[in-house]
């Protein structure tokens, strides 16, 4: 890797007129300069379209590509294609950067010879993210294997697939791209790209501000998040066959997008979901004797098997009566 290696920023764009601005203040405002900032326009109908030009005359580091609505995928592809960076790194566009965000991640990767580099991120819905006040100089860092990054993911101990909050050699996605049309399009790649990677480095510094609004996928149900339930049950099936060191992380995995598919549907009064319930259910009755003996399933997940042995009932209009995602 160079002395200055360029980064490519990568920022899908629909609909977010509020937002953007904000987004992309905190990406050009970088403390690390040498930025090739690709900002997909994906069919925005609101102001996004010509916000996106407007920021591309006050910054030469910015060119902005406008295309037919396809989808946060399809955006994030089209980025792929032309970026000439050395690494990578993605931004949703109503998110923001801490001011060093670029330079943190940068420097651990070069230090630690890293193929990919985790921050943390903060929750905000406000205006802005109340970012810690002081930082350590040193933030502690954390090395993983591909083996123990997948079983990390998997497990959700520690390490997520999200496809923010971090920076990527972009070797990586040399003949990778997020699958079009596809809910949980991070999580469809996931074991792809971390299957490249020689060490994944997380390092505790909050680099990355992810708002929260009710409009946002996380936030709402739609059948297409059951896309987790196929990706998760294709997972299972490649590993049954071709790479079983993985398959109880997989389980536990696809247990955790059981149970919650199954709760989040049960609150949605909109559509009848009797399928989709009776799909998790019988999932979460095939997976859970081994998931509860499993001594990696985390605690939470091991709670909701204790909890669906009193029934399907109990499990979603008690445990489940406040359920929540988390992002």
């Amino acid at each position: 890797m160079n002395q200055e290696p360029l980064i490519s920023v990568i920022v899908p764009v629909y609909n977010v007129e509020k937002y953007l601005d904000q987004c992309m203040e905190s990406i050009v405002a970088q403390s690390y300069r040498h930025l090739e900032i690709l900002v997909v326009d994906d069919g925005s109908t609101d102001a996004s379209g010509t916000m996106c030009d407007q920021w591309a005359l006050r910054d030469q580091r910015i060119r902005v590509i406008h295309q037919n609505n396809g989808g946060l995928s399809a955006a994030r592809n089209t980025a792929l294609d032309v970026m000439h960076g050395e690494v990578v790194m993605m931004v949703d566009s109503d998110d923001v950067l801490h001011p060093h965000c670029a330079a943190i991640l940068l420097d651990i990767m070069r230090q630690q010879q890293a193929t990919m580099v985790v921050g943390r991120y903060i929750p905000f819905t406000g205006n802005t993210p109340e970012w810690p006040s002081a930082a350590s100089p040193q933030p502690a860092i954390h090395r993983f294997d591909k083996r123990n990054a997948m079983l990390a993911v998997l497990y959700q101990q520690g390490l997520t697939h999200s496809a923010w909050g971090r920076l990527y050699q972009a070797s990586l996605f040399n003949d990778i791209r997020y699958p079009v049309g596809m809910y949980y399009e991070d999580f469809a790649i996931i074991y792809p790209l971390l299957n490249k990677c020689e060490t994944v480095v997380t390092v505790d510094a909050t680099i990355y501000g992810y708002r929260q609004r009710q409009s946002s996928i996380l936030d709402s149900f739609s059948p297409k998040r059951a896309d987790v339930l196929k990706i998760g049950e294709a997972l299972e099936s490649h590993m049954l066959q071709a790479d079983q060191q993985y398959l109880k992380a997989v389980r536990s995995r696809l247990l955790s997008a059981y149970f919650n598919i199954l709760l989040l549907s049960n609150q949605d009064t909109t559509l009848d979901h009797h399928a989709l319930q009776e799909r998790c259910w019988n999932g979460i009755k095939r997976l859970r004797f081994n998931c509860l003996m499993d001594p990696q399933v985390r605690i939470k997940n091991k709670m909701g098997i204790l909890a669906s042995y009193l029934g399907r009932h109990f499990l979603c209009n008690v445990v489940g009566r406040n359920y929540t995602p988390k992002p």
